[in-house]
């Protein structure tokens, strides 16, 4: 009998407690034994039970998605992060942490009882060890304790048990997985062939989604241009995660256009735009009429990677964009792609030798625009096709065509959808 299976060895003991992380640990079944756990982990199972295991199969930060599947905001991942960092009962509680427990409990209607405990306990446990299943990390928990016979704590290795073994396994197992599939929903496109549009508001992704597209693109151009700012210059970040947020509605998966990582902490834009439900991200090396050192922009795609492991990474190249450096773009693909990127794009990209040989350079997916058909395309190997900001000018060039021919007298164009398909899609 294994020390999991093993009645004589029991989780850690924890002293009774009136608020923060020291309550939530008495309280959880995680930290039981006895009659105590047999309560509390029924409660574990009655709240997995109300989770549509197809609501968590869905991009985002882990914690997130389950936690709307809840019923309880997504914002809360944060402080069940800051929570999960002091939870076991060898590890210091910081103030922080405290604070953060307040808070849960407020977000979970605020009683501070057996059932707010260990729902929140169901957020705790699914926050580290299902983003290092997401991130491929094995076992996603390494280790656990017990306390033997003797007193003595002894260090368990899961590497044969991912999800544990006996009474204390985890109840949530098909919910982690169930979220690890969710992180792959975009990735999985890619594995065939993906034609991306890229929108530049609501109206144009849910019009696109309409369409029949499987996931939808942001085009940093047309963002910046349709709220009055220049594109490339780092300034549109606001812009960007607002339309991020009204864009994860949609029920495909979204992946949007950031320049350059918008300057500053491109960690906590990573962790906003994951925790809203952000499939994916484009991040362009191209810095004015120039490149960025190679080495910097891949600390930049290693720094999505690590804050959102979930995130697909796509690194644009930007030499064949800007006419600048050509003979470094392998280089550059193959650097990006050893920091952790998913994908590697290279706008401008139009000779089918060049593209050929890049896609055998590489074991990501290599992503370009239309410059050559479709068919063509895929028949080198192409495994992405975005759109950039194509839709958005086509959409300026007939806006005006349309506006002349009001103003001329040309015949308008009869095959607009209506004003009810229109407001349709928001709905």
């Amino acid at each position: 009998m294994s020390v999991l299976e093993d009645d004589g060895y029991v989780v850690t003991p924890v002293p009774a407690a009136e608020s923060g992380v020291a309550w939530l640990r008495a309280g959880v079944a995680r930290f039981s034994e006895g009659a105590d756990h047999v309560r509390r982990r029924a409660v574990v199972a009655r709240v997995l039970s109300t989770v549509d295991l197809d609501a968590l199969r869905r991009p985002g930060e882990p914690v997130a998605v389950l936690a709307e599947a809840l019923g309880l905001p997504r914002s809360v991942a944060g402080d069940v992060a800051v929570v999960a960092g002091c939870y076991q009962p060898h590890v210091a509680v910081t103030r922080e942490a405290d604070e953060a427990v307040a808070r849960l409990v407020a977000a979970c209607g605020g009683a501070w009882d057996e059932g707010t405990a260990n729902l929140i306990g169901v957020l705790v446990q699914a926050s580290a060890a299902t983003r290092a299943l997401i991130a491929g990390v094995e076992p996603p928990v390494p280790v656990t304790r017990r306390v033997a016979p003797d007193g003595s704590v002894v260090e368990v290795d899961l590497a044969g048990a991912w999800f544990g073994a006996g009474r204390h396994a985890c109840p949530g197992r098909e919910h982690a997985m169930a979220l690890a599939e969710g992180s792959r929903v975009f990735h999985r496109l890619h594995d065939d062939f993906l034609v991306l549009p890229n929108a530049w508001d609501f109206a144009s992704a849910a019009a696109l989604v309409r369409a029949g597209f499987a996931a939808v693109g942001t085009t940093s151009l047309g963002v910046a241009v349709a709220h009055g700012l220049p594109d490339a210059a780092g300034v549109a970040r606001a812009e960007t995660v607002a339309l991020a947020r009204r864009l994860v509605r949609l029920p495909v998966p979204v992946t949007v256009d950031v320049e350059a990582g918008f300057g500053g902490d491109v960690r906590s834009l990573a962790a906003e735009l994951w925790e809203l439900g952000v499939a994916g991200v484009n991040v362009e090396d191209g810095r004015g009429e120039g490149l960025a050192d190679p080495g910097s922009h891949a600390a930049v795609v290693r720094a999505f990677k690590e804050a959102a492991p979930g995130l697909f990474v796509n690194a644009r190249v930007d030499t064949h964009w800007l006419s600048v450096d050509r003979e470094s773009t392998v280089t550059r693909a193959l650097a990006y792609a050893d920091a952790g990127a998913d994908g590697v794009f290279v706008p401008g990209l139009a000779d089918e030798r060049g593209i050929a040989a890049l896609v055998a350079a590489l074991d990501v997916p290599l992503n370009v625009l239309p410059v050559l058909p479709t068919a063509t395309l895929r028949d080198l190997g192409v495994r992405r096709v975005s759109t950039g900001s194509l839709l958005f000018r086509a959409a300026l060039a007939e806006t005006v065509r349309t506006a002349d021919a009001v103003r001329s007298g040309a015949p308008l164009p009869t095959d607009l959808p209506t004003y009810p398909e229109t407001t349709a899609l928001t709905t």
